[in-house]
C-alpha cells in the first residue's frame, strides 16, 4: 500500500469547528483514492486544530491535482471552516490546498492544489466536473449583479445579510462588535440623554461639550478650526455660497467680520460633508470595491493568480456595502433622515460624481499631478500616499510578471480580461470618458490597474475614513445639514448659530462619524501586507510578500518618526493602522 500523510487545519473562527463525518479524496494524475472518513471516536475537526491522518493507497496516484471534501451529519448538521489541507506523498513532496471556504452542508466540495494556474496553463483533464470553469459557472449563480439606482455602480445582489452566501459574512467577532458599536455608540459618547432632544443651539462654544468623553489628540488640537481666522485653507479664498451670482449672493471675504466670515465657512463646510461622505468616500472606495470584489468572484478561479493577490482586499466589503444601503442610503437610513443631502440626493450626487470619475483621478501619481499639488508644503496625505501607492506598485508588479512574461499572454488570459470587462461594464457603465481601460493589452496596463484596486480598497479607503471622527465631531467642522440657506447679506451675527442642525441630529452624526472611524478589534489580521489566508504556495510568490512587509514596516517607522514632532500627527496612511480591505 502507498500511504499518504494528510494534515488538516481546521480555522481559527469562532463556530468553524465540526463534529460532522469528514470525508477526504485524494485526486492524482494516475487516479483518485477511495472515500476516506477521516472521523474517529474522539472528534478532531476544532477550531485551530491541526489534525494528522493516512490515507492509504493500492498505487500511487501521481501527481496531486485536488482533494474533495465532504461531511456528513453525526449528530446534528453543522458548519465547519477547513483553512488548508496539505497532503505529503511517499516521495515526500508535499501539496498545498488552500480551502478558506465555509461547508455548511453535505455537498462535495473540490479544491485544486496550490500553485498559481492562468487558464491557458491549466490542462488538466483528471478534474471531471471540478473545473474552473465549472467552479465559475456556481460561483455566478452565487454572486450575481443587481442595479441599485440608474447611473450608478452595479452592486452584489442581495437585499439583506442573509442573502450573501456564508463565506462573504463578517466573522463573529465582527458580527458582535457591529452590533455592540451601533447600538452603544451614542452610549459611550455620553450622548444618549440628547438623542432625541430636538432644541436649536443657542451658542457655539456649547457645543464642545459633546467631546467630552470621546476628545481624541486631534479633536482637542482642532476643535477650534473653522473659527480660526488664520486657517491657512481659506486666507486665499473667496467665497460665494450659491451658484450664480447676484445682489443676494455676497462674496464673503476674510476680512469680513468675525462671524460673516465664520458662517460663510461653516456653509462650505456643510456642502464638503455631504459631497465628501457621498463621492470621496462611498463612491470612489465603497461601490468601487464592491465592483472589483463582485468581479473577481464571478471571473477568477481559485487557482488564478490575480484571484490569489486580490481576495484578502476584498474581506467584509460585501456585507458592509448591505449594511451601508440599509442604513446609511435607505429610505429609512441615517443620510436620508439626518443629512442635507437626504436619499435622493445622494443618488444625485452618485450620478454626477460617476460621470466625472476618471481613472487618472484613482491612481494618485496621476492625481496630484493633475490637481498641481506636487508642491504644496505639509501635505501629508500626498507624501505616505506616493510612497505607499510605490511600495504596492512594485509588489504587485513582482508578483504578476512572475506569472505573466510577454503582453501575448496578458491578452490571451480570457478569465483576467473578462475581469476587466465586467469592471468597465458594472462599474464605471461602459462610460470611455472615464478612461478605465474596457481590456488589458500589456503587462504594464495590468500592473497599473491592479496596484489601483489594491490602494483603493487600503490606503485611499483609510486616509478617507479613518479621520472622520476625528476632523468631524466638533460639528461646527462638518455640519451634516443646515437648517437656513445661505444668507442674502452679510451683518447677521447670529445667523450661523440659528442654522445649525439640532441638538438631535449633531449628536446622530457624531456617533455615525465616532462608529466609521472604530477601528476593529478583530482577532484575525487585517493590515495592509498581512495575509493571513496562505492562497499561495509557491516560493516565489511568498517571497515577494515577505519583502512587501519589510517594505511596509519601513514605511511605517519613517512615518511614526515624522509625527513625532508634528503638533498634529497625520497618522491614516500608516501601514500598521491602514486595513487590507474596505471593512467599517
Amino acid at each position: 500500500m502507498i500511504n499518504y500523510e494528510v494534515t488538516v487545519f481546521t480555522g481559527n473562527l469562532a463556530l468553524a469547528s465540526t463534529f460532522n463525518n469528514v470525508y477526504i479524496t485524494l485526486v492524482g494524475t494516475d487516479g483518485e483514492s477511495k472515500r476516506i472518513d477521516l472521523t474517529s471516536w474522539k472528534p478532531s475537526f476544532f477550531r485551530g486544530q491541526v489534525s494528522h491522518f493516512i490515507v492509504s493507497c493500492p498505487k500511487s496516484l501521481g501527481k496531486l491535482v485536488m482533494i474533495k471534501l465532504d461531511k456528513q451529519k453525526r449528530f446534528l448538521q453543522d458548519s465547519w471552516y477547513p483553512a488548508k489541507v496539505e497532503v505529503k506523498s511517499p516521495t515526500n513532496k508535499t501539496y498545498h490546498f488552500p480551502i478558506y471556504h465555509w461547508i455548511t452542508d453535505s455537498e462535495v466540495y473540490c479544491f485544486r492544489e496550490g500553485t498559481a494556474l492562468r487558464i491557458f496553463d491549466d490542462s488538466n483533464s483528471h478534474l471531471g466536473g471540478c473545473s474552473r470553469q465549472q467552479e465559475l459557472k456556481q460561483r455566478q449563480k452565487v454572486f450575481c449583479w443587481d442595479v441599485y439606482a440608474q447611473g450608478i455602480p452595479h452592486c452584489i445582489k442581495g437585499n439583506s445579510i442573509q442573502s450573501l452566501p456564508y463565506d462573504v459574512h463578517f466573522s463573529l467577532t465582527k458580527t458582535a462588535e457591529m452590533k455592540y458599536t451601533a447600538v452603544t455608540g451614542l452610549v459611550e459618547l455620553e450622548l444618549i440623554e440628547m438623542a432625541e432632544l430636538k432644541k436649536n443651539w443657542t451658542h457655539i462654544d456649547d457645543i464642545s461639550h459633546l467631546l467630552c468623553a470621546h476628545r481624541t489628540q486631534v479633536t482637542g488640537n482642532k476643535s477650534s478650526e473653522i473659527k480660526c481666522n488664520e486657517l491657512k485653507a481659506y486666507l486665499f479664498l473667496l467665497l460665494q455660497l450659491k451658484q450664480k451670482p447676484a445682489k443676494d449672493n455676497p462674496i464673503f471675504l476674510p476680512t469680513d467680520s468675525e462671524y460673516d466670515w465664520l458662517m460663510a465657512k461653516i456653509f462650505v463646510r456643510s456642502a464638503d460633508f455631504n459631497f465628501y461622505e457621498v463621492s470621496v468616500h462611498l463612491l470612489r472606495t465603497h461601490l468601487l470595491a464592491e465592483v472589483f470584489t463582485v468581479s473577481l468572484l464571478r471571473n477568477l478561479p481559485m487557482v488564478h493568480p490575480l484571484y490569489k493577490l486580490l481576495m484578502p482586499h476584498t474581506r467584509y466589503t460585501l456585507q458592509i456595502n448591505v449594511l451601508a444601503r440599509q442604513l446609511l442610503i435607505s429610505k429609512t437610513g441615517v443620510l436620508t433622515r439626518y443629512a442635507a443631502s437626504g436619499g435622493k440626493g445622494v443618488i444625485t450626487i452618485l450620478q454626477k460624481s460617476l460621470s466625472s470619475l476618471t481613472y487618472s483621478s484613482l491612481c494618485i501619481p496621476d492625481d496630484i499631478a493633475e490637481r498641481g499639488l506636487k508642491d504644496v508644503p505639509n501635505f501629508y496625505y500626498r507624501d505616505d500616499g506616493l510612497k505607499l501607492w510605490e511600495i504596492i506598485f512594485r509588489f504587485v508588479k513582482e508578483i504578476l510578471t512572475s506569472y505573466y512574461k510577454t503582453d501575448a499572454e496578458v491578452q490571451k488570459d480570457s478569465e483576467l480580461q473578462k475581469w476587466i470587462q465586467d469592471i468597465y461594464e458594472h462599474g464605471f457603465l461602459s462610460q470611455a470618458s472615464t478612461g478605465i481601460p474596457q481590456k488589458f493589452s500589456t503587462v504594464d496596463e495590468m500592473v497599473k490597474f491592479v496596484t489601483m484596486v489594491i490602494f483603493t480598497c487600503s490606503a485611499q479607503h483609510s486616509a478617507v475614513n479613518s479621520g472622520q471622527y476625528d476632523f468631524g465631531a466638533w460639528m461646527p467642522n462638518s455640519p451634516v445639514t443646515l437648517q437656513l440657506p445661505p444668507p442674502t447679506k452679510k451683518g447677521k451675527a447670529n445667523w450661523f448659530v440659528l442654522s445649525f442642525p439640532n441638538i438631535q441630529t449633531t449628536v446622530h452624526g457624531m456617533a455615525v462619524m465616532w462608529l466609521l472611524s472604530k477601528q476593529s478589534s478583530d482577532s484575525v489580521s487585517i493590515f495592509l501586507g498581512q495575509y493571513p489566508e496562505e492562497h499561495f504556495t509557491e516560493e516565489v510568490p511568498c517571497q515577494k510578500i515577505k519583502d512587501f512587509q519589510v517594505e511596509l514596516k519601513r514605511l511605517s517607522a519613517e512615518i511614526k518618526a515624522r509625527n513625532s514632532v508634528l503638533d498634529l500627527p497625520y497618522t491614516y496612511l500608516d501601514p500598521d493602522v491602514t486595513e487590507n480591505s474596505v471593512s467599517i
